[in-house]
């Protein structure tokens, strides 16, 4: 069972978004819950300058946190 996505919560993407030109596996933070499923995502380069934000469903993303428990390479 997945584990549920939290607020500040590090997440990956888990499919292209060329409208939005980034793509699998790009790293972001949750900044907000928008709605059950539903997640405002900041992605920020290495100096913290956020360089996209917006909203993503659960089944795009993956929550990074495992706490010790091995993850999950989803294909």
């Amino acid at each position: 069972m997945a584990e549920k996505i939290e607020l500040l919560d590090t997440v990956a993407l888990l499919e292209d978004l060329p409208e939005r030109k980034l793509k699998r596996g790009e790293v972001g933070t949750v900044v907000e819950i928008l709605a059950p499923e539903v997640y405002e995502v900041e992605f920020c380069d290495e100096e913290g300058r956020t360089y996209a934000e917006f909203a993503l469903r659960a089944n795009q993303i993956i929550d990074l946190h495992n706490q010790g428990e091995a993850l999950k390479i989803v294909a």
